[in-house]
């Protein structure tokens, strides 16, 4: 493999090579919680949408997929099942969907402040393989504690998928039971204090450190928002993903460049949400926020420009009939192999989001008479703040009840196409009601975000089936864009 060969290279550049021995772990899927797995591929993002960089990674009823790189997935499976030698004739499925996913069929979602109490850890003190780094402001000591969040953790399990607003009174209550459970000490007689010390009590204690933790946590996530006048950022998101005050936004987005209020990343991600939801900047003003970023942040983000342009997510708006005309010209006078070539690279230099129109189709502003409920939400919307249900599980929820892309042609158009359906062996009416049927295994091809995994949980306690994401930390699954990428 490549892998050793590269590693053959440095051993006998560094004149060590006959002196070690080595062997090779696959560990193709790791598991960070009861429903996540996770390839830990941080550069699958950059390599395939922006490199261009083609990867690869028993039986599905039905696979539905949007994207290209979906789409080369799925045909790579189906070749390396056709070529293996496993006989998977009438073995039983062990999950009923797939449902593959281009990061790139939705940008928006990824771009949006997360307000979930799983996002939120993980943008202030990033989760790395199912584990976070808790520092001495967190833990009331001079070290830094690993700690690992999962389902196992019976603090986090209860507030994890929580807007934000709910976390603090979640966990005042859960103190004062604590409390309550320590005080039944009074009055007990020895026999009753032996069972409570070898029965609960290291439970309790197991208990409260957690509890102590995430309340530390929550604090510093608290300090960390209000000195960057969260409430304002989110107010001008919502604006940006409704379409009201555009130039208000823009306002809003130069003040937090000037003044560097935020991390240079913050204002990119505004300006790029500016951007995609609008369908592009006009050139005046993108000329004009570029220069004001360089300015203030420096001119080694001049790349970064460039890259969020090949990528569709921070553009001038071009009028299509004018990049249509010069393909049309260079085509003629090329072979069809290199035309189609440059077909998808005027694609890209033309890539339209048509946010606000795919928004209208399927009602991804909820309508709400009042004040949305976070505590008792209706829908995925809650995941931001009831402004806003993600694409991405939007579409998820609508291909799985119609159990087909019809309906949704006019989305899927909007989308660039690319959308598929295959079918396996059990695919048809009559398939048994096995429990592995209500499994559907979402993968997301270019990371995720945490709330698109909370909201992935509610759409699967709402419709009664079990939600498996699949991905990267930043590469197959669970992560949102970061500097990284």
């Amino acid at each position: 493999p490549l892998q050793f060969y590269t590693c053959e290279m440095v051993l006998e550049e560094e004149g060590i090579y006959g002196d070690v021995t080595w062997d090779e772990w696959n560990f193709y899927l790791l598991p960070l919680d009861d429903d996540i797995l996770s390839m830990e591929l941080p550069e699958f993002f950059r390599d395939y949408f922006l490199e261009g960089n083609h990867s690869l990674f028993g039986p599905f009823t039905r696979i539905y997929g949007i994207g290209r790189c979906a789409k080369m997935t799925q045909e790579l499976w189906r070749d390396i099942m056709e070529e293996s030698e496993v006989d998977n004739v009438g073995r039983k499925p062990e999950m009923g969907s797939v449902f593959l996913m281009d990061r790139d069929v939705d940008y928006v979602t990824a771009l949006c402040s997360q307000v979930v109490y799983e996002g939120l850890v993980d943008d202030t003190f990033r989760i790395k393989c199912g584990s976070v780094d808790f520092g001495p402001e967190i833990t009331s000591s001079d070290r830094s504690i690993k700690v690992l969040l999962n389902a196992q953790d019976k603090v986090f399990s209860q507030i994890r998928n929580e807007h934000f607003s709910s976390v603090f009174g979640f966990l005042s209550q859960k103190a004062r039971n604590l409390q309550s459970q320590y005080d039944r000490r009074r009055g007990m007689d020895i026999k009753q204090m032996k069972d409570f010390v070898s029965q609960e009590l290291k439970g309790l204690k197991q208990e409260h450190r957690l509890l102590s933790l995430h309340i530390g946590a929550c604090e510093s996530i608290m300090k960390k928002k209000t000195k960057q006048d969260f409430q304002e950022l989110l107010k001008t998101e919502h604006a940006l993903l409704e379409g009201f005050d555009i130039r208000e936004s823009i306002s809003f987005i130069e003040e937090h460049i000037n003044r560097q209020q935020v991390s240079p990343i913050e204002s990119l991600r505004m300006l790029c949400l500016l951007s995609i939801t609008e369908n592009g900047l006009p050139p005046k003003d993108y000329r004009s926020l570029k220069t004001q970023y360089l300015q203030s942040y420096g001119p080694e983000h001049l790349l970064t420009f460039h890259n969020l342009k090949s990528l569709g997510i921070l553009t001038e708006q071009v009028p299509g009939e004018a990049v249509t005309a010069v393909e049309n010209k260079v085509s003629r006078l090329v072979t069809d192999r290199a035309a189609g070539k440059l077909s998808d690279a005027f694609s890209s230099l033309a890539k339209k989001s048509h946010f606000r129109s795919i928004s209208k189709k399927l009602g991804l502003i909820p309508r709400v008479d009042g004040e949305y409920d976070l505590k008792a939400p209706r829908d995925m919307a809650y995941v931001f703040s009831g402004a806003y249900i993600p694409l991405s599980c939007k579409i998820i929820e609508q291909v799985l009840e119609r159990k087909s892309w019809l309906g949704l042609e006019e989305v899927t158009r909007l989308l660039g196409a690319n959308e598929f359906l295959a079918t396996g062996q059990w695919a048809g009416e009559e398939s048994p009601a096995w429990d592995s049927q209500r499994v559907v295994l979402a993968v997301f091809l270019g990371g995720c975000t945490f709330s698109e995994i909370s909201a992935l949980r509610f759409l699967g306690r709402e419709k009664g089936t079990g939600a498996l994401s699949l991905g990267e930390k930043t590469g197959w699954l669970a992560t949102p864009i970061g500097p990284d990428g």
